[in-house]
């Protein structure tokens, strides 16, 4: 088989070229942070909290295997949110440690960057990994089209009634990251699965804030994904908590960072060229 090469390819001095020391000190030494915000999401429900730039926020499976749909939004602008689908071809289609979490357009830039992740699931012998990028949250319409039956504790509606009191809406939810989820392709037919999540008690994942930020995170109701949410075998799944903590890291773990800058790109798409685009070779 003839290996192909991915299509984005960082240039060194980019923000696609993450310091792994400074990150993997950030990540590992825990002793130099504070604790200052602290929260239990309660299963099949939503939380929104703030993060500000040079703290870390960390996600934890405080009971056992639970999956968590999270959003990110710039704090002062949320215009400006995670870009799943830029993010899963910058990176890759499952994040973890040194991966970052991208905003959209016309912004561009490094909203949060992992620094720990207790997982280590690694590939499967299916191809699946874990923290996905390939699907979104589950929704009461898709729900509606598939059973015909009403649920309003889908992650989109949890999102939706966690976001409402810090004045966004409805449709500033958007595709999430899957935190704990394993999932994949099929490899005779290019389909979506899942597998159980294989968090245990203790596990975490950690994102460092790059710029001061909105998070959402859903405790989904398919909880650990071990029963199937639609079909034939579809019933209820265990569900648990997950905590999330925001830390205020020692001054000496942030020397020599700043917040990144939006993209660099200042021009006006061509509206100035009525021409268009000049033809190859000219």
């Amino acid at each position: 088989m003839t290996a192909v090469t991915p299509c984005y390819q960082p240039a060194a001095g980019t923000p696609l070229t993450v310091d792994r020391r400074r990150y993997g000190r950030i990540g590992s030494e825990t002793g130099a942070r504070t604790c200052v915000h602290e929260h239990v999401i309660p299963p099949r429900s939503g939380y929104a909290w703030k993060v500000p730039a040079g703290h870390v926020c960390r996600v934890t499976t405080i009971e056992g295997p639970q999956v968590g749909d999270l959003c990110l939004w710039s704090a002062a602008n949320p215009r400006e949110r995670f870009w799943a689908s830029r993010t899963r071809q910058l990176h890759r289609a499952h994040v973890t440690t040194f991966d970052r979490l991208w905003s959209t357009l016309p912004y561009l830039r490094p909203l949060a960057t992992i620094v720990a992740d207790s997982i280590a699931y690694g590939v499967d012998d299916d191809g699946a990994r874990c923290h996905d990028l390939l699907g979104t949250r589950c929704d009461p319409y898709v729900n509606t089209l598939l059973t015909g039956e009403r649920y309003d504790f889908h992650c989109h509606s949890n999102l939706v009634r966690a976001v409402l009191p810090h004045g966004l809406a409805e449709d500033d939810v958007h595709d999430v990251i899957n935190l704990f989820q394993v999932t994949g392709l099929t490899r005779d037919g290019d389909q979506y699965f899942v597998k159980p999540c294989p968090a245990r008690a203790g596990d975490h994942i950690e994102l460092f804030a790059e710029i001061d930020l909105l998070l959402a995170l859903s405790t989904c109701p398919g909880g650990d994904l071990s029963v199937p949410i639609w079909g034939p075998d579809a019933g209820p799944s265990p569900c648990r908590p997950l905590a999330v903590e925001v830390f205020r890291l020692d001054d000496g773990l942030l020397e020599g960072w700043t917040a990144p800058p939006i993209a660099g790109y200042a021009g006006l798409h061509g509206m100035t060229v009525p021409g268009g685009a000049p033809a190859a070779g000219r």
